[in-house]
């Protein structure tokens, strides 16, 4: 049974009778450009063939109630009274709620099931296909129209101030506007958009090292405030606006973990542009080569890899199948991504299983990706 069947039968048992719309938005892999989101630069993310998806009905009473089939519990709210709770999967649905609300909306409630296919914790922004197929649901019901961007940015608001985690725009700008066939370059300061193909006869493979890591209270904030500290010497509004030339001209007059998260957003920048054009000019080793080195700087400067993640990416470079391959999201655990021939995915996916396990006695989950639509109503 799809998931899309399985929302639908477990809303006609819960609710009785059918779903009026079927909603769903996609996670995403981010293919190059990690932590340079929130420092107003470049990103260059997928939407990928998993996705969070609701089956759901208007109600006339302004109460939201909605019923996962992933999490325990349920949650139930008034759009009236809108008040945080605890720490609960509900909390993403009651912010989109408040965002959407905060930003002048009139919101109609509805009853809902919510599923999905989004690893949680592992990098692929399950958040974010969760609030954006949310806002998708109360679009459908409230009767606004849908803006990409700017439910990307509501759903980032949600983020920073709702659930308590300082996120930049990337997860939801990609799960709002994603194309099938297409990653997407985006400038994450002004929020346009470019399509970019995949170079031709490769496929993106996600590898889940199967290790997990929160980002409320962990190291994200403090690289945050790193990268402010860094702006801030060098008089910018963001990391964005320093060329490689500029920092290193002073780079020495900074204190050391400064310095360090500086230089990796200011050469990840200038590594995602070059990546984008690599892949449009078709070109996979120009492609690799640049993740390979993203990987390095992650580890070295921004030091936001782990033993797992660093196994996980040897195990994928010893393949000759494999272009390049990268840590990717927020960092110290969850997925590798690898960029590799698509004739040898599947045999590439088997091996680099059995090399990390051999190394790390941990059992990964691999997933050969497609790039898939941006949050949509199905039905």
């Amino acid at each position: 049974m799809t998931l899309r069947e399985k929302v639908i039968t477990e809303f006609t048992d819960r609710f009785g009778g059918e779903p009026t719309a079927i909603v769903r938005a996609p996670g995403r892999v981010n293919l190059i450009g990690e932590h340079t989101d929130y420092n107003d630069g470049f990103v260059l993310p997928m939407a990928i063939d998993r996705a969070a998806w609701i089956a759901l009905r208007p109600r006339a009473d302004g109460a939201v109630n909605v019923q996962s089939l992933d999490f325990e519990g349920e949650t139930q709210f008034s759009l009236n009274d809108l008040k945080k709770g605890a720490n609960h999967w509900g909390e993403y649905v009651k912010g989109i709620a408040w965002a959407l609300r905060e930003a002048g909306h009139t919101l109609t409630g509805w009853d809902g099931v919510i599923g999905g296919d989004v690893p949680g914790g592992a990098g692929l922004s399950s958040s974010a296909a969760l609030e954006m197929a949310v806002a998708r649901a109360f679009a459908v019901t409230s009767g606004f129209a849908w803006d990409a961007g700017t439910m990307a940015k509501l759903g980032q608001k949600v983020e920073n101030q709702w659930i308590g985690v300082n996120s930049g725009i990337m997860d939801q700008m990609i799960s709002a506007a994603g194309k099938a066939g297409y990653a997407l370059l985006i400038d994450c300061r002004s929020l346009e958009t470019q399509l970019v193909p995949l170079p031709p006869e490769t496929v993106i493979v996600i590898l889940d090292t199967a290790t997990r890591r929160g980002l409320v209270g962990s190291a994200y904030n403090e690289r945050r405030e790193q990268c402010e500290t860094a702006a801030r010497f060098f008089g910018v509004k963001a990391l964005r606006d320093l060329t490689i030339e500029q920092f290193e001209a002073r780079a020495s007059e900074l204190d050391e973990l400064p310095r360090k998260r500086a230089r990796h957003v200011i050469t990840e920048n200038a590594r995602v542009l070059q990546a984008a054009d690599a892949m449009r000019n078709g070109d996979a080793a120009a492609m690799g080569k640049l993740m390979i080195a993203s990987h390095t700087s992650m580890r070295d400067d921004f030091q936001i890899s782990s033993d797992a993640l660093n196994a996980m990416v040897e195990s994928a470079l010893r393949e000759d199948s494999c272009y390049g391959a990268r840590m990717t999201g927020g960092g110290f655990a969850g997925c590798a991504v690898a960029l590799v021939k698509e004739v040898a995915a599947e045999v590439f996916a088997a091996r680099v299983a059995a090399s990390y396990t051999l190394a790390t006695g941990l059992t990964p989950n691999v997933y050969v990706c497609q790039a898939s639509e941006g949050a949509a109503v199905v039905s």
